[in-house]
């Protein structure tokens, strides 16, 4: 009887935060750990159709980097990255949009679909829904060389997020799961981030929160302690001091310029624990890093 009267307090402590969320946006970027272990990427499965059937919103944008990685080395095709970003040459980006859209977005789609959601697999091209430019890296400059220009290949940035499909999902009761392909004016694809590409989506739809699934507690001070709570000028500074670095930054990037976009909140959380997004949203402690404006 204890165990079952917990279960009842653990609902009854959700209640104002269903009441607080309902029938608003949240945009998830999916990675790391929680899509490649099995008994997590359940757990997040699970929780995405629970969320659509209380009344929420979630739009998934799904990563794939180790996906791809794996399938270029047995094609036999050398990996290289510049600032954290994977050159995409021709044949790279074959495999890219293969992996990304045509593998992990359908198996994403699949394991919604048979647990009873109701999920549509979507890329940046599927309605024009992003449309994205090439962009160049800039490697830091020496005492005596200017900066140089790196051609990354079909490595992209958004440009415009089309958010008319993802409203129509939205309404119709779909969970949209976005691959974070882009398609230039041209009709070019892109490679892009998807950090930045859930960023710029959670900005665009002005989400209630944007979420990141990473492999860490969530942001670390210099003394790899968890800051719990920070505002858009201390994810500014801790980029700039060093303090995050690698992957940490893109993301805080992507948060940062989201909130400054509309969203209210960012958070970066432990993708590692089970159902990280229900403690994230419906407890009173919350785990992670929250990101709040100015």
């Amino acid at each position: 009887m204890e165990e079952l009267i917990k279960r009842a307090e653990v609902l009854i402590e959700s209640l104002p935060y269903l009441r607080a969320f309902y029938q608003k946006t949240f945009v998830i970027k999916y990675g790391g750990h929680a899509m490649v272990d099995e008994t997590l990427k359940k757990n997040f499965i699970l929780d995405m159709v629970l969320l659509k059937y209380v009344g929420l919103n979630p739009v998934i944008v799904h990563g794939g980097g180790p996906q791809i990685g794996e399938f270029l080395e047995k094609m036999h095709i050398p990996s290289r990255f510049v600032g954290g970003l994977r050159v995409t040459d021709d044949a790279t980006m074959d495999i890219v949009q293969m992996v990304l859209v045509g593998k992990v977005n359908k198996e994403i789609v699949n394991l919604i679909n048979q647990v009873g959601g109701r999920a549509i697999g979507l890329s940046g091209k599927d309605g024009c829904l992003i449309e994205a430019k090439k962009i160049n890296f800039q490697e830091g400059e020496l005492a005596d060389k200017p900066p140089e220009i790196i051609d990354l290949g079909h490595v992209g940035q958004v440009v415009k997020i089309n958010k008319e499909v993802l409203e129509l999902l939205n309404n119709k009761q779909f969970i949209p799961v976005i691959a974070p392909v882009g398609m230039g004016q041209g009709g070019e694809t892109f490679n892009i981030n998807a950090d930045w590409v859930a960023g710029e989506i959670a900005g665009a739809l002005k989400a209630k929160k944007l979420i990141f699934l990473t492999d860490v507690p969530g942001v670390l001070d210099k003394h790899h302690n968890l800051i719990s709570s920070m505002r858009v000028e201390d994810g500014e500074r801790l980029i700039r001091n060093k303090t995050v670095t690698g992957g940490m930054i893109p993301k805080i990037q992507a948060a940062i310029k989201a909130i400054k976009s509309g969203v209210e909140k960012a958070h970066i959380i432990d993708g590692r624990i089970p159902h990280a997004i229900l403690l994230e949203l419906f407890t009173s402690r919350g785990i992670g890093t929250e990101i709040i404006g100015e």
